[in-house]
């Protein structure tokens, strides 16, 4: 019985929205033509031409409408042939029975028109037919007005029970198939060139996520020894790191349906219509078993519930995030669909979708090291024309901290700059070019800068160099300039050494050096202004993570006040009382002024060499590494494994 009702709801015709669409759009465009060329009743014109045209012999007839004073001209084809008679024809997009009249025009007193007409009409040769009629001419107009709206109503109304007929249980959320998954399939019929070769760098996630694609692609490989292939898999890691990148290169590999949707398709206006597409999106699944679901930015349904309080149990994002997690613990494990997202924010994520059984798996996608950095820039200068000599190697160091996205990016800008130039192939400057252009912003060389705001952020900029010169733990200088980029009048760039750990000391030298400029000013011209304000931000963050992060305050302890899970991010309270945020405060600002008085007592040793170097800047704009080796000779404590 089950069957026979399944084979009649399989038989029935589907009753498709586009063919609403269509039916609706046909019916207004039919309308439209139809009532132009209907109402069209001929160009406007006045009794004087009327008369003149009248003497000339052209008309043919002349309709007078009593009731509304209204008189159409109807004119001889030889007329008609007449360029002054060319546009006043009017066209018809439909067969109509009638002739459309060429003029019409509204006269005065009845009985005056006549004797007029009759007095003009009695010389002519050819005499036109006159005719009067009576108010059946509005009748018609009224009938034709109101017919386009009586359609309408009608279709509506068909549309509507159809549509009442057919949605059986589902919520009004169905009409117009808005309760369908948005989600887009790519199987072995779909293009994807994107492949693991692809996706440089990242080999522990890409060994992950092949093992997946292995699994669908040779089940028996793992089911013969018992086991189970993981139900859900999450990318985890900050943005530009290429998550999405591995889900395209999974796309590419599997060979097996491939849903890919974003977290925010789920979101709509209507109630209900979250949940129905995650069922939807399921049920296709399932349908096409072996396959995979891929969930970008999956924060926009799986915010951990709960937490705002002014959400209650009917909140439709929570409803969203209910039925998927009654999706993923639901389907059995043999049914190989499998469940791939992404997030750069896994800690708001509820601990119900995270747990054993739905993601059983996190791929942490972290930043590229120097080593990765050298393999995706491999990737990204394959279409690019590149100089013979580039150096790959000084590159990947040129780049620390950049992710996969910025290095794409610095190819790109690199390539635009050497097109700029009118280069053949893109060097190394290009590179180096494009660094300082996604780092520090647009070059301003034509900014209006007074002299003494220019010696000022000369001397700010040497107090960096040279403060960073001189301590062991600072991080090796590459150039110093003064040409205004962004929003910042000058700019030292350094080459951070990459460490896995730090300790105390160097987070101090990092925090002296980065107060040199403004001890510099302090030392050269006895007064302070504001153009330390991103070296003061960077340092009170730096000072406020030893003392309430890593515990590295002798005052304060071994103690943290970091939650790595995000629960407590010091809202409404702190998780430290009155007295210790003091404590906190008064060390945080010791701590800093520690290290601006150690820079100014280096700069006031250094003063000379100081002077040297901001007057050599002010000359050449920007200066490298060489320039401060002629100064001040080869830092003793240089490491040889870094490079420039």
């Amino acid at each position: 019985m089950a069957n026979d009702k399944k084979n009649i709801n399989e038989n029935k015709p589907k009753f498709s929205p586009y063919w609403i669409y269509g039916i609706l759009i046909a019916l207004f465009l039919g309308f439209q033509l139809f009532s132009s060329s209907t109402s069209q009743d001929g160009s406007a014109t006045t009794p004087s031409q009327f008369f003149k045209y009248l003497e000339d012999g052209d008309v043919a007839k002349v309709d007078i409408i009593k009731n509304t004073r209204v008189a159409k001209v109807y004119l001889t084809s030889e007329a008609e042939a007449k360029e002054i008679h060319k546009k006043s024809k009017p066209t018809s997009f439909l067969p109509s029975a009638t002739e459309l009249p060429n003029y019409k025009f509204e006269f005065g007193d009845l009985q005056n028109f006549e004797n007029q007409l009759n007095e003009v009409a009695k010389d002519l040769p050819n005499k036109p037919i006159i005719k009067f009629d009576t108010e059946t001419d509005n009748w018609g107009n009224l009938l034709m007005s109101i017919l386009p709206f009586i359609l309408l109503i009608g279709v509506w109304i068909f549309i509507m029970r159809r549509m009442s007929g057919g949605a059986g249980g589902g919520a009004g959320g169905q009409i117009f198939n808005i309760g369908k998954s948005k989600a887009k399939l790519f199987d072995q019929n779909t293009e994807v060139k994107t492949t693991f070769k692809d996706v440089a760098g990242l080999e522990g996630a890409k060994e992950e996520v092949q093992e997946i694609v292995d699994f669908l692609k040779f089940p028996e490989k793992y089911t013969s020894l018992g086991g189970k292939i993981p139900k859900g898999a999450l990318l985890v890691g900050p943005p530009g790191t290429g998550k999405t990148l591995l889900a395209r290169a999974v796309a590419g590999e599997a060979k097996v349906p491939f849903f890919s949707l974003s977290g925010s398709d789920f979101v709509e206006m209507f109630v209900g219509v979250g949940a129905s597409r995650v069922r939807d999106l399921f049920k296709q699944a399932k349908e096409k078993s072996p396959s995979i679901i891929f969930i970008d930015e999956i924060d926009a349904i799986g915010r951990a519930r709960g937490k705002n309080a002014m959400s209650g149990s009917n909140d439709e994002r929570e409803n969203t995030l209910n039925q998927l997690l009654t999706e993923m613990d639901g389907f059995g494990t043999n049914t190989n669909v499998i469940v791939l997202a992404a997030t750069n924010r896994a800690d708001i994520l509820d601990t119900a979708l995270m747990r054993a059984g739905r993601f059983d798996r996190q791929i942490y996608v972290d930043l590229p090291d120097v080593r990765e950095r050298q393999e995706i820039f491999e990737v990204h200068l394959r279409p690019l024309k590149k100089d013979k000599d580039l150096d790959l190697d000084f590159l990947s160091k040129q780049t620390p901290g950049f992710s996969g996205a910025d290095i794409a990016n610095v190819c790109n800008e690199a390539a635009l700059i050497a097109a700029r130039n009118g280069k053949k192939s893109v060097d190394k400057q290009d590179f180096l070019d494009a660094v300082d252009r996604i780092i520090g912003g647009l070059e301003k060389k034509n900014k209006i800068i007074t002299p003494s705001e220019k010696r000022a952020v000369a001397f700010h900029e040497a107090g960096h160099a040279v403060v960073s010169w001189m301590l062991e733990h600072a991080a090796p200088l590459v150039k110093v300039t003064i040409v205004p980029r962004g929003r910042s009048l000058g700019a030292a760039w350094y080459l951070p050494e990459e460490r896995l750990i730090v300790h105390p000391e160097q987070m101090l030298d990092e925090m002296c050096a980065a107060l040199g400029g403004r001890a510099a000013e302090k030392v050269i011209f006895n007064k302070i202004s504001t153009g330390a304000l991103s070296d003061l931000e960077k340092v009170t963050k730096q000072a406020r993570a030893m003392v309430t992060i890593y515990g590295l305050s002798d005052k304060i302890g071994n103690l943290t006040y970091y939650d790595s899970s995000g629960q407590n991010e010091y809202g409404f309270t702190k998780p430290y009382s009155e007295q210790t945020a003091e404590l906190i405060d008064k060390e945080i600002s010791d701590i800093i002024e520690t290290q601006y008085k150690r820079a100014i007592k280096l700069l006031e040793d250094n003063r000379d060499k100081l002077t040297e170097l901001a007057e050599v800047l002010l000359e050449k704009e920007v200066i490298f590494k060489d320039n401060l080796e002629l100064i001040f000779g080869k830092r003793a404590f240089e490491k040889e494994d870094i490079e420039n």
